[in-house]
């Protein structure tokens, strides 16, 4: 009769291990069949989360229902699904004893509530208590989404908790080198029509002249200074001359030019015209232009410098 008591307790470790390995063959066999992402309940949490167990896991925390409005919660799934596949794809001897789950709020409302959890998504995850992986601790990590809602950095995180390292690789991106592609198929398609223009010496020529023009009307200086395109009160012309607006240097390098450009139309153009009536006319055109804009030029110095006393026309 004393035997009895003595063949029950000696029973109960085999029991519970014969109890413990059939809880991590139905993990198993749930990671198999959802390509390596477990799809939780109230029950299966229980389950997955045993306060005995030799593995570990990882649980997603989510809300993906369109009636909850969770954009994170959307936006945050497809790395999470991408990362529990590719652990899927470890050494079974590996993959086995760490799980990925996801559970969501509608699933089990009740473990949100045990847990305290008023939001979504959050990542718990669960070290193993028992057998070569456990390290005394039972306390529950949390993944720090300071890091991104990315795949890598996820993956990246929770390799520290895995046995082995996550072999996650980012997708090769389609959209981005076929728009590189593009892009420089474009360029060739579009330099064989521009080489000519390229080749041109008008074209380098007139390219020195407009950079030597905003050059001269104070680009540089505007850039060095980092000074305002305008004044506070709507003013574009500097008082000084120790200062100036970025506005300023465009107005400049447009009378500038225009100045410049009349006089070539004086000296290269118009001596070339083939009848007299067509010189005179150019010839009172481009001189009442150049009255006019150094005129104009005269009164933007006169605004620089307060008191210059001289005018041409205006």
């Amino acid at each position: 009769m004393h035997l009895l008591p003595l063949l029950a307790l000696f029973s109960l470790p085999l029991a519970r291990a014969a109890s413990d390995d059939a809880a991590h063959q139905k993990l198993v066999a749930l990671a198999a069949a959802s390509g390596g992402l477990i799809k939780l309940d109230a029950a299966t949490y229980d389950l997955l989360t045993t306060p005995n167990r030799d593995w570990s896991a990882s649980i997603q925390f989510t809300a993906l229902d369109s009636r909850r409005r969770c954009s994170p919660c959307k936006e945050f799934d497809p790395s999470w699904s991408a990362v529990a596949k590719a652990w899927s794809k470890a050494p079974a001897v590996h993959r086995d004893t760490h799980f990925f789950a996801t559970l969501d709020f509608d699933d089990a409302q009740t473990v949100f509530q045990k847990l305290g959890l008023q939001s979504a998504p959050v990542v718990h995850i669960h070290p193993a208590t028992e057998g070569p992986r456990a390290t005394g601790k039972t306390g529950v990590s949390k993944y720090d989404f300071s890091q991104g809602f990315d795949a890598e950095p996820l993956a990246q995180a929770l390799s520290n908790h895995t046995p082995i390292r996550i072999p996650y690789s980012p997708p090769f991106d389609w959209a981005r080198w076929t728009t590189a592609g593009a892009g420089l198929l474009t360029f060739a398609v579009l330099l064989r029509f521009i080489a000519p223009i390229l080749q041109s010496r008008w074209t380098w020529a007139i390219s020195t002249i407009l950079v030597s023009l905003v050059m001269n009307s104070g680009y540089m200086f505007t850039r060095i200074r980092n000074s305002p395109w305008m004044g506070g009160d709507g003013s574009w012309i500097a008082g000084g001359f120790q200062n100036q607006f970025g506005q300023e240097v465009q107005v400049i390098a447009i009378v500038y030019g225009t100045l410049g450009f009349a006089f070539t139309m004086l000296i290269m153009v118009i001596p070339y015209q083939a009848t007299a009536h067509r010189q005179r006319f150019q010839i009172y055109l481009w001189s009442t232009i150049i009255m006019l804009v150094y005129s104009i030029l005269i009164v933007l110095f006169k605004l620089k410098n307060r008191g210059y006393p001289f005018r041409l026309l205006l």
